[in-house]
């Protein structure tokens, strides 16, 4: 029996999204053009939009001007961060917030900046809780705060609204953006909740298919005019994002949040529960548990045996895990995310993320914990088998 335990890498595709693309497809058209063609699929598009876009319980006045469609949550990221600091000359002389547990698109968009000449500032992430007193530190004098909800490897959650807020009392002007893409519809939030200016999601993180994503931008941005594209064009998606519009993708993401929108979490977090304690039995697995965690990541480590002959096992077995970030896979090197959390090295070398998804059951649980019990008698028991 295979066992998909990798929902953060990405998702299965839903049926209702499936569907999305399939009935739709005869919708054709440029949501561009003015003839009836055209205003066919920008009508497919709209809707699709506003069904998205009421999935994060935006202000009222918000409308679809504050829903940037992109083609995956990197490129939205990329959108929040480079498109704000770039926006305005005068945020060359004031400061960049954001931590060292980011996505590889925050972090690495982040660099960028710096080689510009932009002045970013990390805040440390030890135990997966952000550092507060720092955050008040350094809050005079910035321009922009970036902090993720859900880390994608441990699952810790940050406290993003403390932060924003924190950050607002002493520059009121800055521009907070959240990346989302792991808390979207997994943990229940809004615009309001977290007081993000700036929100991105992603379609294949909750059913929906690859190649699609969205930035949410506040009314309060577009009055500031805080926003610059990162693509040039068309002018598409009130300029700020040129390019043909995916209509049929964003028909499906569209489905798949209405279908997960009414999801039961707790069905997950139930199941993540069980599998928590059940590991705990076990000899020689450690579990890297941030004190507010998502429901439906599980880090753990099996010290003195690298990840990656763990992950090998497990295939074989028909089991699917990961080591952390599918968007570091391929880099041979320890998790800056453990690293940060405070697992020293050997240990983050020998991590595995178990990442639940809305349709994983406790017969997948059971078989998994099987097999991690075989592996552990395993490896532990021979040590020339864990390199």
């Amino acid at each position: 029996m295979a066992v998909y335990f990798d929902n953060s890498a990405t998702t299965p595709l839903c049926s209702e999204a499936l569907d999305a693309i399939v009935n739709n497809a005869a919708i054709f058209g440029n949501p561009s053009s003015l003839h009836s063609l055209g205003i066919e699929a920008e009508h497919l598009f709209s809707d699709s939009k506003r069904e998205i876009l009421s999935c994060l319980s935006p202000c009222d006045g918000c409308d679809m001007r504050n829903l940037i469609i992109t083609a995956s949550g990197t490129e939205a990221n990329n959108l929040a961060v480079c498109g704000t600091v770039l926006s305005k000359p005068r945020y060359k002389n004031m400061k960049i917030l954001t931590d060292d547990s980011e996505h590889p698109s925050v972090l690495e968009a982040m660099r960028r900046l710096e080689s510009l000449g932009f002045n970013v500032v990390k805040i440390h992430t030890v135990g997966g809780e952000l550092d507060f007193d720092a955050i008040e530190k350094e809050a005079e004098n910035v321009c922009f705060a970036s902090f993720m909800l859900v880390n994608n490897e441990t699952g810790a959650v940050y406290d993003v609204r403390r932060a924003f807020d924190t950050v607002r009392a002493k520059s009121p002007d800055a521009v907070c953006h959240c990346d989302a893409v792991q808390g979207f519809l997994k943990i229940p939030f809004s615009q309001k909740s977290l007081g993000a200016d700036l929100i991105s999601i992603s379609a294949h993180k909750i059913e929906g298919p690859k190649g699609i994503g969205a930035l949410y931008v506040s009314n309060r941005v577009i009055k500031m005019k805080s926003q610059s594209p990162v693509i040039y064009g068309g002018g598409q998606e009130s300029g700020l994002r040129s390019g043909t519009e995916n209509t049929l993708f964003c028909a499906a993401f569209a489905a798949a949040c209405k279908k997960n929108s009414a999801a039961d979490t707790g069905k997950i977090k139930e199941l993540r529960e069980y599998l928590e304690c059940e590991i705990s039995k076990i000899g020689g697995v450690e579990i890297h548990k941030p004190k507010n965690h998502a429901p439906h990541i599980l880090n753990i480590a099996v010290p003195g045996v690298k990840s990656e002959v763990l992950l090998r096992y497990f295939s074989a077995e028909g089991i699917y895990i990961s080591s952390g970030s599918a968007c570091s896979s391929h880099k041979n090197t320890e998790s800056y995310v453990l690293l940060a959390f405070g697992i020293e090295r050997q240990r983050a070398d020998s991590s595995l993320r178990i990442s639940l998804g809305y349709e994983n059951t406790k017969e997948d649980a059971d078989r998994f914990l099987s097999v991690l019990r075989a592996a552990t008698a395993r490896f532990i028991a021979d040590p020339s088998k864990k390199r």
